[in-house]
């Protein structure tokens, strides 16, 4: 039996980077996020400031998230920080939470609907910041903003969670 230990990684050539981008997208499109992440891990290992790798990575990790919502929330949010700009923060910060909302309400079961309404409502909030940021002619925030507000009109459970009331128990 082999021990998985004897594997290292092979550093990828500073000069294949544009090419290894062009894949990691292009496998994204595919339905493979697990490869696009892999390939941007490998430009990162070479460049850790790639704006282009951190978001196709950042993405590919949000379309993980109907199998491995926890893990892949919380790597999506650790590439945040590492973008360059508050627009860039706010928005891809949006659609983070926007994915996790539908992912969420999808998987179902209790609470499902009061945890997505929570999370549109995050995303709106950072699409609303995004958009006082944006580019002049960019209006990608908007798009993704009016996104958020027409699931919310049109699903029913996905509503605020009640207020609890606490009540002691009589003695």
């Amino acid at each position: 039996m082999s021990d998985r230990r004897e594997f290292e990684l092979k550093r990828l050539s500073p000069d294949a980077i544009g090419e290894a981008h062009e894949k990691a997208e292009h496998y994204r499109l595919l339905n493979e996020p697990g490869q696009a992440e892999s390939i941007c891990l490998d430009i990162l290992e070479v460049d850790p400031d790639h704006q282009g790798a951190l978001v196709t990575m950042l993405l590919a990790l949000t379309d993980q998230f109907s199998h491995r919502l926890a893990a892949a929330f919380r790597e999506a949010m650790e590439v945040v920080p590492r973008l360059e700009g508050e627009y860039a923060r706010n928005y891809y910060e949006g659609i983070i939470w926007e994915r996790r909302a539908k992912a969420r309400h999808k998987r179902g079961g209790p609470g499902a609907g009061h945890e997505a309404y929570d999370g549109l409502r995050r995303a709106l909030d950072l699409y609303a910041r995004a958009i006082e940021l944006r580019p002049e002619g960019n209006d990608e925030a908007i798009l993704r903003w009016n996104t958020c507000v027409r699931i919310l009109d049109r699903d029913p459970h996905l509503r605020p969670a009640p207020e609890e009331t606490f009540r002691p128990l009589l003695e």
